[in-house]
């Protein structure tokens, strides 16, 4: 198995939603929810990809050259790359039935810890759809993040402790996802959480605790009021708000507001080790990647899903090579081109 015959078998089995296009960019699928597209225009997505696209790496290649350190220290674990799988919910809703919540996060979990990653789990209206995947988290030794959706207090803190007895690394809230309409429709919504209210969950537990959904440096440092081990700089793939700014954009003013103060994850885009250099040296901590995981999954399972994982980290390292940098620390905004102004 190699990365074009799983492009090539997840045509066959992902549905008619994902066309698994030769650039992920949201361009095609614009506006189709559900589905994979973008709210709206699409635009939420497809800026994503192309602000990524428009910043250069310097190459940099004259140095003592050392052995490179892709690996990253996060919940008090050691990865292999500062790369994870973002959570995807509702697979039958938005790909195909070749793949259900439990089947999917099988994949990915084990997967990614066959490569040396780890993948987050999603939530949705169903209790099965939260349980089942938690299950594979448990099933893989606790090498996992369960996301939860943003409702009702007593709910979010039992799902918490779910996540506390199958010994999962961390767990997560995509706040984000409280403009997804489409719960709402399915009888059961979701809302906004205050900052007291996120200081009652996330004090109610021992796991780390990630806020995703974080746009702009009042959210940051709301989830930082709140106790938050880090937050995810994301829009939530453009799929609940249209016309948002893209999530490297607002990167660079968010890390200087928090960084070294919690962890910084980043979604949006990102599809190549290049782009993981780029918001690295904008102030990521690490990346969360979803819809090529999903076609990964449903193109060969948890070994494709390995096999891309160390895809990204195999560029990822080699463009640490030609930028200079040994180590993780070393990726920092000499590393991106910036053009004189006259």
């Amino acid at each position: 198995m190699d990365y074009n015959s799983i492009l090539k078998d997840a045509k066959e089995t992902i549905g008619k939603k994902c066309r698994v296009c030769k650039e992920c960019n949201g361009i095609v699928c614009r506006g189709e929810i559900p589905g994979v597209g973008g709210k709206g225009t699409g635009e939420g997505f497809s800026i994503n990809y192309a602000k990524l696209k428009e910043i250069k790496i310097n190459m940099d290649t004259i140095y003592d050259f050392k052995e490179v350190d892709t690996s990253v220290e996060l919940f008090g674990k050691k990865f292999a790359y500062p790369i994870f799988a973002a959570p995807i919910g509702g697979l039958n809703l938005h790909y195909s039935d070749v793949l259900n919540d439990e089947t999917y996060s099988r994949a990915i979990v084990s997967g990614c810890k066959m490569a040396g990653a780890a993948g987050f789990t999603g939530d949705g209206v169903k209790d099965e759809f939260y349980d089942l995947p938690l299950k594979t988290i448990e099933e893989a030794g606790g090498w996992g993040i369960p996301t939860i959706k943003p409702w009702k207090k007593e709910e979010v803190l039992n799902k918490v402790k779910k996540a506390e007895a199958a010994g999962a690394l961390a767990v997560a809230m995509d706040v984000d996802a409280a403009g997804l309409a489409l719960l709402a429709a399915l009888g059961k919504p979701v809302s906004p959480k205050s900052v007291d209210e996120l200081k009652e969950i996330i004090s109610s537990t021992k796991l780390p605790f990630i806020i995703k959904g974080i746009m702009t440096v009042k959210g940051a440092l709301k989830a930082l009021e709140a106790g938050a081990y880090g937050i995810v700089v994301s829009n939530h793939g453009g799929r609940v708000l249209d016309q948002t700014p893209a999530t490297v954009d607002v990167l660079p003013e968010i890390a200087e507001a928090v960084k070294g103060k919690m962890k910084i994850f980043i979604d949006g885009g990102i599809r190549t080790g290049i782009d993981v250099v780029k918001v690295l040296a904008l102030g990521a901590d690490a990346v969360l990647i979803g819809r090529p995981y999903a076609v990964a999954a449903y193109g060969g399972g948890a070994e494709a899903v390995k096999i891309y994982t160390e895809k990204i980290g195999k560029e990822l390292r080699e463009t640490m090579i030609m930028t200079g940098c040994s180590k993780l620390s070393d990726i920092d905004e000499s590393v991106i081109y910036k053009p004189s102004r006259r």
